[in-house]
């Protein structure tokens, strides 16, 4: 990777972070001051609560690119290392799809005029835990990367070896 390219997505990273540092400490503040006034047409204290998790999963999500973005450049991502935060980024994305499905749950009543938007949420997650299953694949490749560093390093050993 360039150094421009993992600058921009430092960049990318870091705002994101920051940003939703910054909506989580809102919402929590309006939940604990309880200075938000709720008119009762949607449970949005157990909406605000899941949001506050979401963003959390997508927090990780961040550190764990981060790291891995450092591991790129250093060049040790094909390393027994990588796994444990490219895992942290699977169970990040399933937490998150859980999340939309818990939110999913809240709006249905509300939709019962229109259900179609309560499929179409639950599509959305459906669609999330398929980012997940995506990002398993990629793993099962950085394993496989990694399984054939370790055995071109042996290989290269033994060379070493006979010369």
């Amino acid at each position: 990777m360039g150094k421009l390219t993992v600058g921009a997505l430092r960049a990318v990273l870091a705002v994101v972070l920051a940003g939703t540092v910054f909506v989580q400490a809102g919402m929590v503040w309006v939940l604990v001051s309880g200075s938000d006034p709720e008119d009762g047409s949607l449970p949005l204290t157990p909406l605000r609560v899941i949001t506050i998790l979401g963003m959390a999963s997508a927090q990780v999500v961040v550190v764990c690119i981060w790291r891995l973005v450092t591991m790129v450049r250093r060049g040790t991502v094909f390393s027994h290392a990588a796994f444990r935060y490219v895992d942290a980024v699977i169970g990040a994305i399933v937490a998150a799809a859980l999340l939309w499905f818990a939110v999913t749950a809240l709006n249905a009543p509300g939709q019962r005029d229109d259900p179609g938007v309560t499929l179409i949420m639950g599509g959305v997650g459906v669609a999330i835990l398929g980012v997940a299953l995506i990002v398993l694949v990629l793993r099962m490749l950085l394993a496989q990367a990694v399984a054939r560093d370790l055995e071109a390093t042996r290989m290269q050993a033994e060379l070493d070896e006979v010369i």
